[in-house]
């Protein structure tokens, strides 16, 4: 297999002194791929800036409109944790590019995984707002332009914080199936169990809510028994994964306690729900922790590569099984409520 990143474009101008989200965050997942030595197994996909017609798959134009004049005019805080400067409107749009970038290079073959060096983040990106450090929804877009190809499309979240953005834009979009792990409660404040998806695309969302010091083997099972058979069922032509490393056990941000060697399982996971080879591309969100996030890629990229690597032991012993079956209890609840509703609701 082969590796396509997206060629590498200057984010120094999104910047805010300070901020977690910072440019040394793409200087680190850099520095994981040239860990891999993988000489012309790395391909280097094309720059290129998303156009207005694919924003306008995920995003409402006013809100485009209004970023952008937001910027060019010099920026400032969005909200308490999210900043735009002049260039920010820029660099949004080349990081919403380099994955379209990347899966038009990986459509042209079947040998390669994706992986999208981009800041700002995407996955709290809603539809008509910017939040969580993101302005745009990098992953979101992708998938929007594979849905419009007629693929099938799993975005698997393995972010520390729960992908509200991605989950709302696909909310009732039955093409696209979204699984996310996430602690809880933590920021934004949503990703519960019993959420599962609008009246046309019923269990297309997979919520697994984790509590604080839940370790790799709790998320593992979680995805096995919660979202495989759900995923098996949906029949993936593509995998995307907003691939934020923020879980990992030294990360500031929160309280899970993953190791680089639970990133590489969870690669190995991801590329067993794809429907062939070379359709599984990741693209980059949290990870505040620089050599966290450093070990943690280049674990991930190996196991998706199928190479071998050294990495930190797996995690084990941490609490989340009573959570994660209370998750697949609400989520059964959920799913046969909203049957009842809309049997009743067709009947004469």
């Amino acid at each position: 297999m082969v590796l396509i990143v997206n060629e590498n474009y200057d984010d120094a101008g999104h910047e805010d002194p300070g901020h977690p989200e910072r440019p040394s965050r793409t200087n680190a997942a850099r520095s994981a791929i040239a860990d891999l030595h993988l000489g012309s197994d790395l391909v280097t996909a094309p720059f290129r800036v998303a156009s207005r017609a694919e924003l306008l798959l995920v995003h409402h134009g006013n809100y485009l409109d209004e970023l952008g004049a937001f910027c060019y005019d010099g920026g400032g805080d969005i909200d308490q944790d999210t900043y735009a400067t002049y260039d920010s409107w820029e660099i949004a749009k080349s990081a919403a590019g380099a994955g379209l970038s990347v899966i038009d290079a990986m459509r042209a073959r079947d040998d390669a995984v994706g992986f999208v060096v981009t800041r700002p983040p995407g996955h709290h990106a809603l539809a008509d707002r910017a939040m969580g450090f993101c302005l745009l929804n990098n992953v979101a877009i992708a998938a929007a332009a594979l849905v419009r190809r007629g693929e099938r499309v799993l975005v698997l979240d393995w972010d520390v914080h729960h992908g509200n953005g991605t989950q709302q834009i696909f909310w009732n979009n039955p093409e696209v199936l979204y699984v996310s792990t996430h602690q809880s409660p933590l920021f934004p404040g949503s990703g519960f169990a019993g959420e599962v998806g609008g009246w046309n695309a019923i269990d297309r969302t997979v919520n697994i809510p984790l509590p604080s010091g839940a370790t790799g083997d709790i998320l593992q099972r979680a995805l096995e028994e919660l979202a495989a058979p759900v995923i098996e069922d949906f029949a993936p032509t593509w995998v995307l994964v907003s691939a934020g490393f923020d879980a990992h056990r030294a990360d500031p941000m929160a309280e899970l306690q993953l190791t680089s060697g639970d990133f590489a399982g969870l690669a190995h996971l991801a590329t067993s729900f794809a429907h062939q080879p070379g359709r599984v591309a990741m693209f980059l969100e949290g990870g505040y922790d620089l050599d966290a996030l450093r070990d943690s890629l280049h674990a991930t990229l190996a196991a998706a590569l199928g190479a071998t690597t050294s990495t930190e032991s797996r995690s084990n012993g941490g609490p989340g099984a009573e959570e994660v079956t209370r998750a697949a209890r609400e989520r059964r609840a959920a799913i046969e409520a909203l049957h009842i509703l809309e049997t009743s609701e067709r009947a004469p």
